[in-house]
């Protein structure tokens, strides 16, 4: 794809058209059943990813100009244990920490609260695209995260994968003719490369041992004690995956 784009402009594309309409069918399912009080999605904030969703409170951040809370995703002004569902779509692969991103998730997420993530497989015909071509453009200037290193930090923080999938199976073409002909590649996919898609969808829990989970009253919550100042976190438990990342 030549010439510098957008995330916003390259989700206007056929090929960006093709993984929203496959994520937002993933994301429709997910959410509709889980329930709480406070729901927040980090990114992507052209698309309403919460809009299937019943939690009645729902929050839209972002890193840049759009949405309804400006933040650095590694540093949520959210208080702890107050978001009962978070969505990831896309932000690791374009964080400069994302195991912070990933720990201060962690730290604002309820007990058996929900983290969803969704992002670029790079063991995939995605990925392959990845390695050769240049990263001037959305989304080959970020940088692919593989499954299992993402399933490894999830691990070490207490968040248990409780379901997931894999999606966009065809190879990133730009062609809307071409995508159409290779749309066969999607169902077979799921049976004879399941690991390859170039989408990746986690669903986890937050699981925190010996504790008894009491609800809160849901109607006594309010915006102004979710969000709040907080200081910034050290990462010393996170220094060594760090220097390996």
């Amino acid at each position: 794809m030549a010439g510098i784009i957008s995330e916003s402009e390259w989700f206007e594309t056929p090929l960006g058209l093709s993984v929203l309409e496959r994520e937002r069918s993933l994301f429709d399912a997910a959410v509709v059943d889980l329930f709480g009080f406070n729901a927040v999605q980090l990114g992507l904030n052209s698309v309403d990813l919460l809009r299937q969703s019943r939690i009645p409170h729902r929050f839209y951040a972002s890193a840049g100009s759009r949405g309804s809370l400006l933040c650095d995703f590694s540093q949520l002004p959210l208080a702890t244990t107050s978001v009962d569902l978070l969505l990831l779509p896309h932000v690791l692969e374009f964080a400069e920490q994302p195991h912070q991103v990933l720990r201060d998730a962690e730290r604002v997420l309820v007990p058996e609260g929900h983290l969803i993530v969704c992002g670029f497989n790079p063991v995939s015909l995605w990925g392959l695209r990845y390695k050769l071509c240049g990263r001037a453009s959305y989304p080959w200037r970020g940088k692919f995260i593989p499954l299992m290193r993402i399933k490894d930090w999830l691990a070490l923080l207490g968040l248990e994968v409780v379901a997931g999938r894999m999606a966009c199976y065809e190879p990133p073409v730009t062609s809307s003719q071409w995508l159409q002909s290779m749309a066969w590649m999607e169902k077979a996919g799921d049976r004879w490369w399941p690991m390859m898609g170039g989408i990746y969808f986690l669903v986890a829990r937050k699981r925190v041992a010996g504790m008894r989970l009491i609800r809160p009253q849901w109607g006594t919550r309010s915006i102004t004690q979710v969000l709040m100042p907080r200081p910034r976190p050290t990462q010393k438990e996170f220094q060594k995956m760090a220097d390996e990342n």
